[in-house]
């Protein structure tokens, strides 16, 4: 066998490297997954030992009410917010300095500070202004805390959704709107029927997180006396002292959160069907 022969069957029988690395992330990744069985067991085996039926029957129809009242405050507040996202996302992406300064700003302050802070500055700053409010109309809307809630989740979202809109909206390709243009349609149109349908397909993804952290944020409402999921549990616990309540409540949570990200993985999977084959 000539040498060069014997190189390429040396080459050829070789067999490949193991990456560098690999064992040491394959066993971190067994841990990460037997510690977080044994967190869930633990969980299951408290719940079995610590379970008070007397508990749960006289407190379920509370959380019942509470959750109704976190999915109605986070399901108007996104509602609201997608509806302002869009001159946000419109003006952010406008060639107008003093129109995209203002969304610069906009947006900066609302995904720059804690939600917590921005709830509390509506529900304890908007009292300041009673006189004024009153004058217009205003104070009986902002008097009640849900209301308050509301507005300041709206505001907020609506800073996050405009960013997703606005890079969705940018990440399709500018031959669209050359394509578009070349056969008669107006902006309105390309937008409406060209450019929408495929950035929408970007931004799921984007917007169902942005659900579940609206979720799990809402959660913040108890401290202005809302008395939504984790409202009803701090109730529930300084009428019982039972840290069960507790556990409850982020088994809600849990549940609420992973039956939003599979559904947004079944939507996703409906609308690029069309990409898979």
């Amino acid at each position: 066998m000539s040498a060069a022969a014997a190189d390429v069957a040396t080459k050829v029988e070789k067999p490949p490297a193991i990456p560098h690395g690999w064992p040491r992330q394959r066993i971190l990744g067994y841990a990460l997954v037997c510690m977080w069985i044994a967190f869930l067991a633990g969980i299951a085996a408290y719940l079995i030992v610590a379970w008070n039926g007397e508990l749960f029957a006289k407190y379920a129809p509370s959380y019942v009410t509470g959750l109704g009242v976190t999915l109605l405050l986070v399901a108007i507040s996104i509602v609201l917010g997608a509806i302002l996202s869009v001159p946000i996302a419109y003006a952010r992406m406008s060639k107008n300095r003093f129109l995209s300064g203002l969304a610069y700003a906009y947006v900066y302050f609302f995904r720059g500070t804690p939600l917590l802070a921005q709830t509390f500055l509506v529900y304890y700053g908007v009292g300041s202004f009673r006189p004024q409010l009153d004058m217009i109309g205003l104070w009986g809307f902002f008097r009640e805390a849900f209301n308050c809630a509301i507005f300041a989740f709206s505001l907020n979202t609506a800073a996050y959704q405009a960013e997703i809109l606005r890079g969705a909206i940018e990440s399709v390709p500018r031959g669209q709107w050359e394509g578009a243009a070349s056969l008669g349609l107006h902006k309105l149109q390309t937008m409406w029927k060209i450019i929408l349908p495929q950035a929408l397909i970007v931004a799921l993804r984007p917007y169902g997180n942005e659900i579940i952290l609206m979720i799990k944020g809402s959660a913040i409402v108890a401290i202005i006396t809302v008395y939504d999921l984790m409202g009803i549990t701090k109730l529930t616990y300084s009428r019982t002292f039972d840290f069960q309540s507790y556990v409850w409540a982020a088994i809600i949570y849990l549940i609420i959160v992973e039956t939003l990200r599979h559904a947004v993985e079944w939507i996703e999977r409906r609308i690029t069907i069309h990409l898979q084959r």
